[in-house]
């Protein structure tokens, strides 16, 4: 009786072991990332954001439905990164999987659904599907929609990475994840945006070629205009300053304002072209001079550490233009040609602007020299790639160079460089050269006083392509998405995520960028290694194990039969 009593004591005993790890394990749990990259670790200020949300972030992801392998591992990846999620915003973070096709809905509800998705800048994927007599197309949306006080912000899950591996593609899209949702609530969490001036008084336009600038920096930035002509410093209230493409000179009293408003700790962005070259001069005649505009910013942006040299990039690496080979009656033949002067520029090195980025297209784009400056650090972000050359200007620009073959071996300058990162202690082109009568003016002027140096760190970008945040306007479609050629308008480049990644970055978001930097190792099988060793792979999976039960099964049957026959 007291052994029997002495088992059910340590069965309870256990019970309540187990009942208490179960309960201990409902509020108190942690995980281990026992990954070499770290996959499911969050960063630290991803981490500290998610911890201080004060009101619960609702997120509906559309990747829920009958999708390849593909896209599934795509929705099981974000759905274990908002797990994650919630493991720090707690009660504050709900998400939920939608089908964008969801059954039940008429086809005008079902399209002006996703008309809302695709105005919230989720853009679908088309899919073929492979049915049984024909093939069909169905459209995927893998995005989704974040909620936060009434906001909410679209966030594109794929990464559109052109001429990539489809498997390179996946992998890109899920490294990107957190970065996407953490970029997407810290947006809605801010009070105030920052403000963004778009500079003008020197030739800027404010025309349809830069519709989707302007609508991009609406949609996530206070934006204001203002003419550095008419102010007589430009205002420190402005978070970043940006110069979209100037056509005429800047005076040095345009170039000390600009300068005291970097000394001053004021962000600039620049895209400067410094010829006069464009596709309109072209389509108008046969053949122009390029030459330069005379914007008379050499010494400034010299003495920040960065010079433009005066020159064209040619580059087999290259986008298309369409041009008239003849005639079908009395129509003519137009087929699209690789033209040099348009170069897909690449991103390099794994700074968060440009990580994990696809190519950006540029237009009449020239090299960039990175120089001595003391106290500043110079990161090259954009480059041509292994087979360019540069032209120097003044140089004839025709049709001519698009009807011959280019000759490979002319084209062998690697990786010149067109848009360059600056940070650091920038010292003023205006020291040691203004008398004391000249900055007191100043001082009574602006208020402020006359600075030689930057007492903080500061940065600037400045990228050689003032066409680079341009946009196509097409005749039926009006502004298109800037990165898009209207003769290949199947496939956007990275020009408006470049561009946005820069305004992100200069405008102080940069612990949330570090999750750019996150990097997913893709391991793919061996597919020589595979075919050239099928047979021996499938033996040792197959034959082996049912090999093995049957010598099992004889050694059993055989020992049995000498235990009864004893």
């Amino acid at each position: 009786m007291a052994k029997r009593k002495k088992y059910i004591q340590r069965a309870l005993a256990v019970i309540a072991v187990l009942m208490g790890l179960n309960i201990a394990a409902a509020y108190f749990h942690g995980r281990w990332d026992l990954t070499a990259e770290k996959r499911y670790t969050l960063t630290s200020s991803t981490k500290q954001m998610l911890r201080q949300l004060n009101s619960p972030v609702e997120i509906e992801v559309f990747l829920k439905g009958d999708y390849p392998a593909s896209f599934k591992q795509l929705a099981q990846s974000t759905r274990e990164l908002l797990e994650e999620f919630r493991e720090y915003g707690k009660q504050n973070i709900r998400f939920v999987f939608v089908n964008p096709n969801q059954q039940g809905l008429s086809d005008s509800a079902r399209m002006k659904f996703m008309g809302e998705l695709t105005a919230q800048g989720i853009m679908p994927f088309n899919m073929k599907v492979q049915g049984d007599a024909n093939e069909s197309q169905q459209l995927i949306f893998p995005g989704a929609l974040v909620h936060y006080k009434g906001k909410k912000l679209g966030v594109n899950l794929l990464k559109n990475q052109g001429g990539q591996d489809p498997m390179q593609t996946m992998n890109n899209s899920e490294a990107l994840l957190e970065y996407q949702f953490a970029n997407a609530i810290s947006k809605l969490k801010e009070e105030k945006k920052p403000l963004v001036g778009y500079m003008l008084g020197h030739g800027e336009s404010l025309g349809a070629e830069v519709y989707d600038a302007l609508t991009t920096l609406q949609s996530g930035y206070n934006l204001d205009t203002l003419t550095l002509q008419s102010v007589p410093a430009v205002p420190q209230d402005f978070d970043i300053i940006l110069f979209a493409k100037p056509a005429s000179a800047f005076s040095d009293q345009d170039k000390l304002k600009i300068d005291q408003y970097v000394m001053n700790g004021g962000k600039v962005l620049w895209f400067i072209d410094e010829t006069n070259a464009s596709m309109d001069s072209l389509h108008q005649r046969q053949e122009f001079l390029a030459f330069d505009k005379g914007l008379n910013l050499e010494d400034l942006l010299f003495r920040y550490g960065v010079r433009i040299n005066q020159d064209l990039v040619q580059d087999l690496q290259c986008d298309i233009v369409p041009l008239v080979v003849g005639s079908v009656g009395n129509r003519p033949q137009i087929q699209p040609v690789p033209f040099p002067y348009f170069p897909m520029l690449a991103p390099t090195g794994a700074h968060p602007i440009v990580k994990n980025m696809d190519m950006v297209l540029s237009r009449f784009v020239s090299s960039l020299d990175t120089v001595r400056a003391d106290g500043v650090q110079k990161t090259v972000l954009l480059t041509t790639s292994r087979s360019s050359r540069r032209v120097r200007i003044p140089s004839q620009i025709s049709w001519d160079i698009v009807k011959t073959k280019p000759n490979v071996r002319e084209y062998r300058q690697q990786y010149i460089p067109a848009a360059v990162l600056l940070e650091g202690h920038f010292t003023s082109l205006f020291r040691d050269r203004l008398d004391e009568a000249t900055k007191g003016s100043f001082r009574q002027a602006t208020g402020k006083p006359f600075r030689e140096k930057a007492d903080t760190v500061n940065k600037m970008i400045i990228v050689s392509d003032g066409d680079l945040i341009a946009n196509a306007v097409s005749r039926k479609e009006g502004p298109l998405q800037m990165g898009i050629n209207e003769f290949n308008p199947g496939f956007a480049f990275a020009n408006k995520e470049f561009f946005l990644n820069c305004l992100e970055y200069l405008s102080g978001h940069n612990g949330i960028m570090e999750s750019r930097n996150k990097e997913l190792t893709l391991r793919l099988l061996d597919n020589e290694k595979i075919q050239r060793e099928k047979t021996k792979w499938q033996i040792i999976c197959f034959v082996i194990p049912i090999g093995l039960v049957l010598l099992f099964a004889m050694v059993f049957q055989f020992v049995r039969q000498r235990k009864f026959a004893e």
